[in-house]
């Protein structure tokens, strides 16, 4: 039962969607539509597909109300659901392989040292402006679609959604530790993707 002046959160909500209140989900969905779409555009690099991302989503959702038993909060269940749907319009559409970003890694010598000069680190110090999670250029929106899938995923869900760790975690089925290296490592590979586009247009 509704208490006045208190808005139902969004486990009591699924809950009596669940039990088919079907206005209940509608709140859901309401609450959680742009920040599905915002998703959905970030995940597949494409806003055209937003919108049956966003559709497919919901409609699992709705399907698989019976099945969400409150372990996890549910925004995070339904981003999991979204990420998925995302992921598998991006297969079925069968895009152009991504580009190979590991080349852009840090190079270490035989020693152990950081291959750069100090032009290197100044134009990672501009690259690192680009990459910026409040400021992202056009250029890092562009490097961030040819991420591959195993780090564009957890890059978009902790940088770009800004969700904690813990969270991403439940939402890809990984170990905390996993989605830390797998952040790190696109970080990585954008930075030093940037700085290479910052060396060619200097």
């Amino acid at each position: 039962m509704d208490v006045p002046g208190r808005e139902a959160s969004d486990e009591e909500l699924a809950a009596r969607a669940a039990a088919g209140d079907d206005p209940a989900f509608e709140s859901l969905v309401r609450r959680y539509q742009a920040r599905v779409y915002r998703l959905a555009c970030r995940m597949t690099g494409a806003e055209r597909d937003a919108p049956d991302v966003v559709q497919e989503a919901f409609l699992q959702a709705y399907r698989g109300l019976a099945r969400f038993r409150g372990e996890s909060k549910f925004s995070t269940w339904l981003y999991r659901i979204a990420t998925n749907a995302a992921l598998m319009l991006r297969r079925s559409h069968a895009r152009s392989p991504t580009e190979p970003l590991e080349e852009y890694l840090p190079e270490f010598d035989g020693d152990g040292r950081h291959r750069s000069s100090a032009a290197d680190i100044g134009l990672a110090t501009r690259a690192d402006e680009l990459i910026d999670r409040k400021h992202l250029a056009a250029s890092a929106h562009a490097a961030i679609e040819r991420l591959p899938d195993l780090y564009r995923e957890p890059f978009v869900l902790r940088d770009l959604e800004e969700m904690d760790t813990a969270e991403v975690a439940q939402v890809l089925g990984l170990e905390p530790a996993t989605v830390r290296q797998r952040v790190h490592r696109a970080r990585l590979m954008l930075r030093g993707y940037l700085n290479h586009l910052v060396a060619v247009k200097s």
